[in-house]
């Protein structure tokens, strides 16, 4: 068998190539299948289609490597610097990839199934169309990331930072994000119905037709955020803050709005019937056209909220001695 050399290294399975210096080498194709890497310099290496299954890549420097279509299953890519790396068709099953640094990395279309990306710096990184399910994302960096399309269902975002991230039409379904920030985040037709979103933040986010049905968003910052026509039936949105929020056209029917505050919220139109909005704060809130019918307003702030002919209120409920407005 010929042995490929590099710089003065085999490159072989199960090689010892501990911090070597690998810096732009042309390993295309290669096998280095339980190779030792640790701590090696790749960085802007050529490594497309090459054999790394089982391979230690622990504190790896893999900027702007080029590891398109390279096998990495099971690979140890614990810390591993992937800056820019291309990672498109490469197999990651079963993959280390907690606390790795993948700014910029391309992973479109990946499969990361149940991966643990605990840690991981995923800022600016394509994941369109990935399958994240199941994946733990625990503290993960995905400011700006690309999740277009992703499958995060069931996956654990806990206190994620997801500022500006893009995920239109994501599928976050039974997904943790319990406590992430979702500042100015993109969640346009995403689907987190049945989501924990406690405690989270989504300030000034687009939740434009989103599916947050079951979803629980108990004590979650949604000031001035965009939930024009959301779904959020039987929805848990208790102490929640919607100040200054878009709801028109939302549906809310049976969510629990206890102690929600909507204080000058934007609900034209809004679905309420049998909502829960005990002790719930509709200051200065904009309420042409919703339907509040079944609703016990009898604890609500209702002062100086607007409305209109085509408002539905509750069966023998005084809406004026409550002290809403009305317009002409």
């Amino acid at each position: 068998m010929v042995v490929l050399e590099v710089n003065g290294y085999k490159i072989e399975p199960g090689a010892n190539l501990e911090r070597a210096d690998l810096t732009w080498a042309n390993l295309h194709g290669a096998n280095l299948s339980e190779a030792n890497l640790g701590w090696a310099d790749l960085s802007a290496a050529d490594l497309s289609e090459a054999n790394l299954e089982a391979a230690k890549l622990n504190g790896t420097y893999l900027s702007g490597a080029d590891l398109s279509g390279a096998n990495l299953a099971r690979a140890n890519l614990a810390r591993a610097n992937l800056h820019g790396a291309d990672l498109e068709r490469a197999n990651l099953e079963g993959a280390q990839l907690a606390e790795a640094n993948l700014h910029g990395a391309n992973l479109e279309g990946e499969n990361l199934k149940g991966e643990n990306l605990s840690r991981a710096v995923l800022r600016g990184a394509n994941l369109e169309g990935a399958n994240l399910e199941g994946a733990n994302l625990e503290g993960a960096n995905l400011t700006e990331a690309n999740l277009t399309e992703a499958n995060l269902s069931g996956a654990n975002l806990v206190g994620a930072w997801l500022f500006d991230a893009n995920l239109t039409k994501a599928d976050l379904s039974g997904a943790n994000l319990s406590g992430a920030n979702l500042f100015q985040a993109n969640l346009e037709r995403a689907n987190l119905s049945g989501a924990y979103l406690d405690g989270a933040w989504l300030f000034d986010a687009n939740l434009t037709m989103a599916y947050l049905d079951g979803a629980s968003l108990r004590g979650a910052d949604l000031t001035e955020a965009n939930l024009r026509g959301a779904a959020l039936t039987m929805a848990d949105l208790t102490v929640a803050n919607f100040t200054r929020a878009y709801l028109d056209g939302a549906w809310l029917l049976g969510a629990n709005l206890t102690g929600t505050n909507f204080t000058r919220a934007y609900l034209d139109g809004a679905w309420l019937l049998g909502a829960n909005l005990d002790e719930a704060k509709l200051f200065e809130a904009k309420l042409t056209g919703a339907n509040l019918s079944g609703v016990d307003l009898s604890r609500a702030t209702l002062d100086e909220a607007t409305a209109d002919e085509g408002t539905i209120w509750p069966e023998g409920f005084d809406p004026k001695a409550a002290g809403v407005t009305f317009e002409d």
